[in-house]
């Protein structure tokens, strides 16, 4: 991999099994209460695979649990691009643009998971 870019797309399966990995780390260390240390690994396994949308969605949950609104709303934002058909991706970022107090958006977005509820529900 180069070192120009600041993420990239994995080349292979092993270095998206390696940013699984990393994630899993970051996981284990969010469910302990070590926000710091999650928001680090959830960044370096986005370096490795910037497509991993469950790292965006986990560095999204730490960034808000850390009271960092802003960045918790761009990778949110960054996790609805990876999975616009998702409605936990919508819902996620509803959730954290209500902390921040964006309430008209905040509904947007949770309008918009509902419905993509209703239609993957039919």
């Amino acid at each position: 991999m180069s070192d120009t870019n600041e993420s990239q797309e994995p080349s292979d399966a092993s270095e998206s099994s390696e940013a699984k990995s990393i994630y899993k780390e970051g996981f284990s260390l969010f469910v302990k209460g070590e926000v710091d240390a999650a928001i680090a690994r959830y960044r370096d396994a986005l370096e490795v695979d910037a497509t991993l949308a469950i790292a965006w969605n986990g560095l999204s949950m730490a960034l808000a649990r850390k009271g960092d609104l802003e960045a918790a709303v761009e990778a949110a934002e960054k996790l609805v691009e990876l999975e616009p058909d998702d409605p936990l991706s919508h819902t996620n970022l509803s959730r954290i643009l209500m902390q921040k107090g964006l309430i008209p958006e905040a509904e947007d977005a949770r309008a918009k998971a509902m419905g993509l509820q209703m239609k993957q529900g039919s």
